[in-house]
């Protein structure tokens, strides 16, 4: 994804009242700075999260957030109604622990959802 098209979709996240003006505030910062991970090529650089309607195979949800703001992330992400099983806490703290790759693979078939979070 380029940067505009990253803006862009942070706007969008804010008008629609998906995130708040400082949330995106801190977004767009990120999206326009190289984060560590960047520049030293061998850290993970991004945490992304995606919902898809397992009736209709549709994203409904598809973020892409540089590593540095995997706090926000995780923030906006519980504010879309993570499944009751899946703890916020404990994957963030694995992934500052290193944890890497696909991190969360669940399938909550009563709102026919499926979710996942990489970290890449």
């Amino acid at each position: 994804m380029t940067t505009d098209e990253e803006r862009l979709q942070i706007l969008r996240m804010i008008e629609g009242g998906q995130i708040t003006a400082e949330e995106g505030a801190k977004l767009l910062d990120a999206v326009q700075e190289p984060s560590s991970g960047e520049q030293d090529g061998g850290s993970p650089r991004w945490f992304r999260v995606r919902v898809t309607d397992l009736h209709t195979g549709k994203h409904k949800v598809n973020i892409n957030l540089p590593m540095k703001l995997l706090d926000v992330g995780a923030k906006i992400g519980a504010k879309f109604g993570a499944p009751a099983d899946l703890d916020i806490e404990e994957i963030v703290r694995a992934i500052k622990e290193g944890a890497q790759g696909q991190i969360v693979d669940v399938e909550d078939m009563e709102e026919g959802e499926r979710v996942e979070i990489y970290v890449e």
